[in-house]
């Protein structure tokens, strides 16, 4: 038992770490948008390539926030039921939830999501636009890996369920 509390614990750490680089790309992508927003309208000049820098910013804070929400119980739940319920059935739901959809989707989106990125890689996908970002497959590649540590943030929701079932009294709240 103390051996999963351990790795539940471990996988946190990453997810802790998961949230924090995203909320440094946040702060980056917020001067991107004022910056571009100044150079806009002060001195009339646009990039493009920064423009595009935009969504590729708040993709990775999206993709990379995400195992951190899972960390943290902010996922999305049916909270209205879940908070009335005892630990025991919040567990058994926690459980269910993770290793009926969350794991298996996310595994999907991980073995799918490899070949989405090899093929814009070797390919050399760039963007259409003059002046856009080179190397699409960047972003692209977040899509797996994010899903991966979507996965392994799941997998240690799923030792903190089986914990909460066996021994409530170890693991007292979620994550």
């Amino acid at each position: 038992m103390q051996s999963l509390i351990f790795l539940e614990r471990l996988i946190n750490r990453l997810a802790d770490l998961l949230g924090w680089i995203a909320s440094t790309l946040f702060l980056l992508l917020m001067l991107n948008v004022v910056y571009n927003v100044i150079m806009r309208y002060a001195f009339d000049s646009v990039s493009i390539a920064l423009q595009e820098m935009e969504w590729h910013l708040f993709s990775a804070v999206f993709l990379l926030g995400v195992p951190y929400a899972i960390k943290a119980g902010g996922h999305v739940r049916i909270d209205v039921l879940y908070e009335r319920w005892g630990e025991k059935t919040q567990a058994l739901v926690d459980l269910l939830g993770c290793v009926l959809f969350l794991l298996p989707f996310s595994v999907l989106i991980v073995y799918f999501g490899i070949d989405f990125a090899n093929e814009a890689l070797q390919l050399g996908e760039s963007s259409g636009d003059p002046g856009g970002l080179p190397h699409r497959w960047i972003i692209k590649a977040m899509i797996p890996l994010s899903f991966l540590f979507i996965a392994v943030t799941g997998f240690a929701l799923t030792l903190n369920a089986i914990t909460r079932l066996v021994r409530p009294a170890v693991s007292g709240s979620p994550l």
